[in-house]
């Protein structure tokens, strides 16, 4: 008998496939070239372009089980999730396709064969709507199936009419619902009581029918489809006899494991189902490329970590524990999904680090929140409040929402957006700089790149800009822009610089500065040293020897890339470049610093790659045969058809339309001479090749020769020396300190004799020389036990600063405060602080003021003891 999940998704597999489906395994969460989406929401996104008629596919049926993402953009169910018995950030929907094939009658044969026949439903419990309009449909199901006519609702078009977008492929739906039982509240689709839990829909198929125009006339469709969809999570639920999603077993497994963890007895604990659902959606991201960061798909997936640990903190998390489900869930979903195995100890380690970071994130955040909290007046937290814990302290503006929502509070979202918009505009108008010329011009031309084979070329002058505009012609002296109809100059794109050199005239030469892009014309860039017309004949000359230092730095972020993912693992995407003459720079995605062994080995390989002198080919082939072959395509590029594939042995192989080496040996050496974070989830690395390379070495060599001299060493043992110099100065370090230590303890015991009796209670207020801030702590403690029962104030002043210390003995704690008492002098050295009632510690930066401050304690104290 079908019941558990695996069990569910295989038999729909298995029935479509007996029905001549060809099954589709599920496609990445990250859609493919489609900017609308942030991420796969629904089983058809892959198949949208089939849809448009824009791409063919060598069937005409399709089945699949599509891993889905709604947690961000239109479709977002992240605030939902836990709260409802059927919300997920992560599901999956299985569906069936037909693309100009079979059509409605077929379509609901197949739904209602599988419910009945295959899982055994019993046809009472389901119910079924149609389009109001669709008359075909609804003959279908009464005369072909048999449905009871009492068991059949018509539908407007807000929940039985499906489109695209504002204009495109659309038609009516037809949907299943289950009826889970009178004992459960709500009514049939279509009735007053439709939103109870009693009938839940499980089944939704859409019938592509018509072409809307912008007029809004609907033209009939040449090839009528069928689109599907079904949660796994659902159906799953009902095949198990349960009647939440977190009730079935993905989830019942997921929620014990994560109740272990964290020590939690209540299974039914909203946090627990929280967890349970994202600690799938997070890994799966992660499984496809997305890392955690501040933007777009990184900034969502960030959320949802955070969230997922902010709940694991409601239920006392004593440890970093949500990295450690990726396991449970590689056992529940890795039959599936072999990829989760594949990279678990990946997605660990990047789940492990971000809750390291907010760990931190969340003390400081949660400790401001409920100072804000303690103080509101209302139920609604203010905008500006909002805005400081995400500006300040990295508290997102969702998870403070999240908590307000849990004590029946709400955020004032309107005043988080002023803010965030004053923000934005501040930033914008700091980034204003003057008019760029490159931006008024355009052009229609189509020059021909001949820079692959050539190093100079006879061409012929198509156009002319001079400060944005075109004209006829530059005369000698004046700065523009000219376009040629074939050229070697490599225009700037791809991170590869432009190229310079010169266009010889009969009369001189156009000294070209730069190469760029406009449209498909290749502009070259600079200053005319004699007459330029249009028609003119020239010879474009590129300048050699610094395209031959650009091609190999190209060439090297190639091998590069290919060594960085063999080294951190094939999470490690490029994120840009830059190559210019002088060096290169590589961004990548990695969650972590890159430890100086790990860069070693990417070098190492790097220059072993150079040393083999792999030869460089390129081919044109068919973008789907190049991403076979394992051509690394960068996201988010368009790319046409047909590509430029470049390849180095067996060793890398990427999509690339600029120049190379011939052979990897032409690039002589290889040498990092940094490697950083530019941002969450992004590193980079800069390096310089072939004699800027050997120059770099020399370098380090002399600096490195120097430092053996100063520490009295030579070259091969002054490692050595340097640690045993920085170890004795530690030791040093730590010797003065405690000798500081004991002289403050000193002078403080020297000090008790000072104290006075105000109101019968023992007061020491003291300005220290030559004490540290640090010190001060030390200090209160000595003083304290030496005076068994006082109030204490002590004050130094170092460099600018100010050092307050407020110390109480306990028996006094009920009558004067320590937080009180050196908040009231801060205030006068313009500083503020707090801390126990018994010990409190500030700052301040008027050292000027510590005499007149110290002063006033003593009259402040008289009021308070009297």
């Amino acid at each position: 008998m079908i019941k558990t999940s695996a069990e569910v998704r295989q038999a729909f597999l298995d029935y479509f496939a007996s029905k001549q489906h060809q099954i589709v395994s599920s496609s990445s969460l990250v859609p493919g070239n489609d900017a609308t989406l942030l991420f796969t929401n629904a089983g058809m996104v892959p198949f949208k372009d089939v849809f448009l008629g824009a791409e063919s596919r060598s069937y005409t049926r399709a089945t699949s089980s599509q891993r889905c993402v709604r947690a961000g953009g239109k479709h977002n169910d992240l605030e939902n999730v836990g709260y409802t018995a059927r919300h997920h950030t992560f599901f999956e929907m299985l569906g069936n396709f037909s693309f100009g094939d079979y059509f409605k009658e077929d379509a609901i044969r197949f739904a209602w064969e599988f419910l009945t026949d295959v899982l055994k439903l019993p046809k009472e419990k389901l119910w079924v709507t149609v389009f109001e309009e669709d008359s075909e449909a609804e003959k279908i199901w009464l005369e072909q199936i048999g449905v009871d006519p009492e068991r059949l609702s018509r539908i407007g078009a807000k929940d039985n009419f499906w489109s695209m977008g504002d204009t495109g492929p659309c038609g009516p739906c037809t949907e299943i619902f289950y009826d889970h039982g009178e004992e459960i509240f709500g009514g049939p689709p279509g009735t007053p009581d439709e939103d109870g839990d009693r009938y839940i829909e499980i089944w939704n198929l859409v019938f592509m029918q018509y072409n809307r125009h912008a007029d809004g006339t609907m033209e009939p469709l040449p090839k009528p489809s069928v689109d599907t969809g079904m949660g796994l999570e659902r159906i799953s639920a009902i095949m198990q006899g349960v009647h939440s999603n977190y009730e079935i077993d993905i989830f019942q497994g997921l929620i014990k494991d994560a109740a272990n963890l964290l020590g939690c007895d209540d299974l039914e604990h909203k946090s627990l189902r929280v967890i349970a659902d994202h600690i799938r959606s997070c890994s799966f991201l992660i499984a496809d490329d997305v890392m955690p960061s501040n933007e777009g798909r990184g900034y969502v997936l960030r959320r949802i970590i955070r969230r997922a640990i902010r709940h694991g903190h409601k239920l006392e998390a004593k440890s970093h524990f949500f990295h450690k489900l990726v396991a449970s869930l590689a056992k529940q979903m890795g039959e599936a999904y072999p990829e989760l195995i594949q990279k678990q100890e990946i997605i660990e380690k990047i789940l492990r680090i971000e809750e390291e970071q907010f760990g931190r994130t969340l003390d400081r955040g949660m400790l401001l929140l409920e100072d804000i909290l303690a103080n509101l007046k209302g139920d609604t937290i203010a905008g500006d409040d909002v805005f400081k814990l995400y500006d300040t302290y990295g508290f997102p503006a969702d998870l403070t929402a999240d908590i307000a929502r849990e004590r029946q509070l709400k955020i004032d979202h309107n005043g988080f957006d002023v803010a965030m918009g004053l923000q934005r505009e501040r930033a914008q108008q700091a980034s204003q700089f003057g008019t760029d010329y490159n931006e008024q011009m355009k052009s229609d031309h189509d020059t021909r790149f001949k820079g692959y084979t050539n190093s100079s070329y006879s061409s012929t002058v198509v156009e002319i800009f001079k400060d944005g505009q075109s004209v006829s012609q530059l005369e000698n002296g004046e700065q523009g822009v000219v376009i040629l109809d074939a050229t070697p100059f490599y225009a700037e794109s791809g991170g590869q610089v432009g190229d310079s050199g010169e266009l010889h005239l009969p009369g001189g030469v156009f000294e070209v500065t730069d190469t760029i892009k406009l449209g498909n014309a290749f502009a070259h860039v600079g200053v005319a040293h004699t007459s330029v017309q249009l028609n003119a004949r020239v010879r474009a000359e590129i300048d050699t020897v610094r395209r031959a230092a650009i091609v190999k730095n190209h060439t090297a972020t190639h091998l590069l890339h290919a060594a960085l993912r063999k080294v951190l693992g094939e999470h490690v995407t490029q994120k840009g470049s830059l190559v210019e003459p002088e060096k290169l720079r590589f961004d990548f995605s990695h969650f972590e610093g890159v430890t100086l062994d790990e860069l070693r080995q990417v070098e190492q390989m790097v220059n072993g790659e150079i040393r083999r002198n792999l030869e460089r080919h390129t081919a044109l082939m068919p973008i789907d045969e190049a991403k076979e072959k394992g051509a690394m395509a960068l996201f988010g590029e368009k790319y046409d058809d047909e590509v430029r594939v470049v390849t180095l042995g067996e060793f890398s192989t990427e999509l690339c339309g600029g120049v190379h080496v011939e052979r990897s040996g032409d690039i002589g050496l290889f040498k990092i001479t940094s490697e950083a974070g530019i941002a969450a989830g992004v590193r980079r690395i800069e390096a310089v090749t072939a004699e800027a390379a050997l120059c770099f070495v020399d370098q380090q060599s002399s600096s490195l020769a120097s430092i053996a001299a100063l520490v009295k060493s030579d070259v091969p043992g002054v490692t050595g020396k340097v640690e045993q110099l920085l170890s004795k100065s530690k030791q040093q370090e730590k010797e003065i300190a405690q000798l500081k230590q004991q002289l403050a303890a000193q002078a403080g015991s020297d000090l008790v004799s000072q104290a006075k009796d105000i109101h019968g209670v023992k007061v020491l207020v003291a300005e220290l020389d030559g004490v540290e801030s640090k010190a001060l702590r030390g200090m209160m403690d000595e003083l304290k036990n030496k005076m068994q029962s006082g109030i204490i104030m002590l004050a130094t002043a170092n460099d600018g600063k100010v050092g307050l210390i407020a110390g109480v003995t306990k028996d006094l704690v009920g009558r004067v405060k320590a937080g009180e008492l050196v908040n009231m002098v801060a205030q006068q050295v313009g500083g503020k602080g707090g801390g126990r009632p018994d010990m409190a510690q500030a700052g301040g930066s008027q050292p000027e003021n510590v005499a007149p401050a110290l002063a006033s304690v003593e009259p402040w104290l008289a009021e308070k003891l009297s």
